[in-house]
């Protein structure tokens, strides 16, 4: 969920693992270079160095001599990719309760307005902007733990959490009212620097959503 980077190469890497998040394009398909430097406007070298690049982080496979093909989906892949999120994300945020300043509370406080809006929009009917919705979510959990104070931990973090998010786009569901509350709870959890009630309201979030998107796929 990174903002694009203005380079040619930063770019089509990001538009390429964007479309293989939000499904546009599909688990398994074969990537082929012809095809690509159409549909993204790159050279062969560029598009080579994107795929070894998202072969690198697990949204690409590169079987030896047979190309490129997006990373296929399955059952067991998104429970391993949610239990290490589990393990990443709530270290870190019992790390950034710990050191997070005032900064980070209005950051927080900015976070959970914009993504409590949005959801309002969607308990109302309003399923539109599913990807701005899908941002906001990834800013609010990002915000949280933000203050970690490790940049290796981060960048882990934001790998899991688009291949976790990859398989929501997938199905596409909404938990609806059950997921705003507990947004909620883990907001006021972390603002009151309560790090255990906080970190067991986001390890029973991220399981909440794994088996809802288990049901559905």
């Amino acid at each position: 969920m990174n903002k694009p980077i203005a380079t040619v190469g930063s770019s089509t890497y990001q538009r390429i693992k964007h479309d293989i998040i939000f499904g546009e394009l599909n688990p398994g398909a074969k990537l082929k270079l012809e095809a690509l430097k159409q549909r993204y406007s790159a050279s062969s070298s560029t598009l080579r160095e994107t795929l070894n690049r998202l072969a690198s982080e697990g949204f690409v496979e590169a079987p030896e001599q047979r190309g490129f093909f997006v990373t296929p989906v399955s059952r067991e892949d998104l429970i391993e990719i949610t239990e290490l999120r589990v393990l990443l994300e709530c270290h870190a945020l019992e790390q950034s309760i710990k050191n997070g300043d005032t900064d980070w509370e209005g950051n927080l406080v900015a976070a959970h307005h914009k993504l409590h809006l949005m959801e309002q929009r969607m308990l109302a009917g309003d399923h539109t902007e599913k990807e701005m919705w899908k941002r906001y979510d990834w800013e609010f959990h990002l915000a949280m733990i933000e203050a970690c104070n490790s940049k290796n931990l981060l960048s882990l973090h934001s790998t899991l959490y688009d291949k976790y998010l990859r398989y929501q786009m997938l199905v596409l569901t909404y938990r609806g009212e059950e997921a705003v509350v507990e947004h909620k709870a883990m907001f006021d959890a972390a603002l009151s620097r309560d790090a255990s009630k906080a970190k067991q309201l986001l390890e029973d979030h991220i399981r909440n959503g794994l088996e809802h998107t288990l049901a559905a796929m």
